[in-house]
């Protein structure tokens, strides 16, 4: 016996099984969720809800900002510890492509990835048939000038500034996620079948004689690997640690930079700059922050009093013709 259907029996779920079959059927199954019956709300704005939120908004941003810019503009170049940072400009390190153009489990010290590392490297994944370490973009294009500084004396002759190189990265990245392969004593030695990057001067395990501070573990290195997310930015460099509470980290006096050009920045039209400072609570110094608090707290204020003139002038405008009727 043939059996026909048509096209509501589709849309219901096909046709009547054969007797003793179990129909089948594609309607929801008779809950709140799924029959969307569950309760729901929905706010009605007000002048009274809406008016207090500005208010507030104003009355907490603008004084927070205040404080921030205050204490941003209050760090000085003399007092305590001071930091020496070196800037790019128009350097975008948060390209998708260059932000992925690394391999975490090579810079964790995973054997198997020093030796055939992530295909994210490419085009710096190999080079003269060996594989790079370490491998990808930001790597390859990590800052490699020196600079030295040097205060100059009553007789002219130059007294170098004690800079440490040490202490710079987070502690974090020094200890956890980055770490040298496995293996005994002589750092090269566990980097053999290895080759340096395209645009470094020398390998990875000759970045410093300190063996704490060389290799992936080296901390310019694991500075540079930490991206910016903006085209403008400095990078931790140096710092140069106060030695007396009785005198001034840097004092007043002339100084010279002397600084070792490795690093070109004409091919992307940037330029680069160093930058003394100290830091406060909330770090270097940074007046952004603090003038974006002041004019969120200035125009959530300024909307306010505008919408509360507004609601003032229409709702006695309502008053008065709800009256003359």
């Amino acid at each position: 016996m043939a059996m026909n259907y048509n096209a509501k029996d589709e849309v219901d779920g096909g046709p009547p099984c054969a007797p003793g079959g179990t129909a089948k059927t594609r309607r929801p199954d008779n809950t709140a969720f799924k029959q969307q019956r569950l309760p729901a709300w929905q706010p009605i704005l007000t002048a009274g809800t809406v008016l207090p939120i500005f208010f507030i908004i104003g009355l907490i941003f603008i004084p927070i900002g205040i404080g921030i810019f205050v204490t941003s503009n209050n760090i000085r170049e003399i007092e305590g510890n001071v930091f020496m940072y070196y800037g790019l400009s128009n350097f975008y390190q948060n390209h998708r492509r260059y932000v992925k153009s690394r391999d975490d489990s090579q810079l964790n010290g995973d054997s198997s990835a020093l030796l055939n590392p992530s295909k994210e490297c490419e085009p710096y994944r190999r080079n003269e048939d060996k594989p790079i370490a370490p491998c990808g973009a930001i790597a390859n294009s990590m800052f490699n000038d020196t600079l030295e500084l040097f205060l100059i004396g009553n007789d002219s002759y130059p007294v170098p500034i004690a800079l440490k190189k040490k202490g710079i990265a987070w502690w974090t990245d020094k200890n956890v996620k980055f770490r040298n392969p496995p293996g005994g004593d002589n750092l090269e030695e566990r980097f053999k079948g290895t080759t340096k990057p395209v645009n470094w001067l020398k390998p990875v395990y000759m970045l410093d004689s300190d063996p704490d501070n060389n290799g992936f573990i080296n901390e310019d290195f694991i500075v540079w690997m930490r991206t910016a997310a903006l085209p403008t930015f400095r990078k931790l460099y140096r710092l140069i640690e106060r030695k007396s509470d009785l005198h001034p980290t840097l004092p007043a006096g002339r100084y010279s930079l002397n600084i070792t050009y490795n690093y070109p920045v004409h091919y992307f039209d940037g330029r680069k700059r160093m930058i003394l400072s100290t830091i406060s609570w909330m770090g270097g110094k940074n007046p952004f922050l603090g003038i974006a608090y002041i004019a969120v707290g200035s125009i959530s204020f300024l909307l306010g009093v505008v919408l509360l003139v507004i609601n003032h002038k229409y709702r006695n405008s309502s008053n008065t013709a709800d009256i003359t009727i």
